[in-house]
């Protein structure tokens, strides 16, 4: 320093203090985003400064009233509040799902909001859920519905992220998208049987040909360890025939297995990975009840022989489909009930089911392609009763994720 000339003595100081005040102004600027967080501010550390993040406000309003069932209530019209995004907002979305985009004459299914009997579902809100998220991985595993929801959480969140700031990767069986400012990570899992098979290659697999492992994850959960928040799912690829093939145990002995005798078996197995590798103090685990499909119009509409094509409106009365079986139903709760790791339910089944007007029917893919005109003309053997178009259905789903998140975030 003796050999610097004098102004200079005076200008590392000077630049020192300007990165300081800028930095300190940044933070202020990205935390006025939020108008419930208050100013973040630096505490010295040996070597350097870090930043103290004040807590999230949670109001009132935010809070699920004790008592409240989440899962019960109606369908009501947002009145103009929703969708809480667009497929022109949300450049990520892929063909699946932009039944606008593919053709779809009507956007009523956008705009519907789910509204629990005695309370109310918090707006959701992207900066929140990314403070909430923020050092974490939030990941969902199991099959396309699943990725859905997938999908759907991207486009909830990504567009308060400035560009430069995420990412989207696809490393199958993974998507992984990257929030960077929060150094958090919402990730897509593909294990539609959640324990292993033949179909666990995330794009080369086929429904009728199935065999599947039934004591054996490790290849699946050596990817789930350390993952802050799971959420789980499967259900629709258990359910082509009433039989699955499977084996337990000898990888030579095929055996034709009933579909819920093969599905409890592979849930206990999925359950004693959870109860031997989850911490409850620093993760947490969500299981999400089947997504109904809607194939037979028969159900809700007496004569019809039709399906969900041309439904524009949720079902109104109380309404449980075929499509959904009680018998698994049954079988999670069972598996989860005995679990010494708290494992919580997202019961999205019965609230889904009243919504046949949300699936892509022909608006949609098959085999990785838009169907044709032809195809179009034919509802009845090409409409997909089984996806959903987004915005849509899933936006739901975690709406509720964002409320249980909030609520966990604020007892904590």
């Amino acid at each position: 320093m003796t050999n610097l000339p004098f102004r200079a003595h005076y200008l590392f100081p000077a630049a020192l203090a300007s990165v300081l005040f800028l930095g300190s102004l940044r933070i202020v600027l990205d935390n006025l985003q939020n108008s419930h967080h208050t100013c973040a501010f630096f505490r010295p550390l040996s070597g350097g400064y870090r930043v103290i993040r004040p807590p999230i406000r949670v109001s009132d309003e935010e809070t699920i009233k004790d008592g409240c069932n989440i899962f019960e209530g109606k369908w009501v019209q947002g009145n103009g509040s929703y969708p809480l995004y667009t497929e022109e907002s949300c450049p990520l979305l892929v063909k699946q799902v932009t039944c606008l985009k593919n053709g779809r004459p009507d956007s009523s299914y956008q705009k519907w909001k789910w509204q629990p009997d005695g309370c109310n579902l918090p707006r959701f809100n992207a900066l929140k859920l990314l403070e909430i998220l923020r050092d974490k991985r939030l990941m969902f595993v199991g099959d396309s519905v699943q990725r859905s929801m997938f999908d759907s959480m991207v486009c909830l969140v990504q567009s308060v992220i400035p560009e430069g700031k995420k990412s989207l990767r696809r490393d199958p069986p993974r998507k992984i998208f990257r929030a960077e400012e929060y150094n958090a990570s919402i990730e897509f899992y593909w294990a539609p049987f959640l324990v292993e098979s033949i179909s666990d290659h995330a794009t080369n697999h086929t429904v009728m040909k199935r065999l599947v492992r039934l004591d054996s994850i490790s290849n699946h959960s050596k990817q789930w360890e350390g993952v802050d928040i799971l959420v789980y799912e499967s259900y629709v690829w258990w359910m082509y025939k009433p039989t699955i093939n499977a084996t337990f145990g000898d990888l030579e002995h095929v055996e034709e297995y009933n579909v819920t005798i093969a599905y409890k078996r592979a849930m206990e197995t999925w359950g004693k990975w959870i109860e031997t590798s989850i911490n409850s103090h620093s993760q947490k685990v969500f299981f999400m009840t089947m997504s109904p499909t809607h194939l037979w119009s028969w159900e809700w509409k007496n004569g019809d022989d039709g399906n969900c094509f041309g439904e524009s409106e949720p079902i109104q009365r109380p309404y449980w489909g075929t499509g959904s079986n009680l018998d698994i139903m049954g079988i999670v709760k069972d598996v989860l009930g005995k679990l010494r790791v708290d494992v919580r339910l997202l019961n999205i089944t019965q609230l889904s089911e009243y919504r046949k007007d949300g699936h892509a029917s022909v608006y949609g893919e098959r085999k990785g392609k838009l169907l044709t005109k032809e195809q179009r003309s034919d509802p009845k053997n090409y409409a997909d009763c089984i996806h959903w178009c987004l915005p849509g259905i899933p936006d739901t789903w975690n709406e509720i994720l964002y409320a249980v998140l909030l609520q966990d975030y604020r007892v904590s």
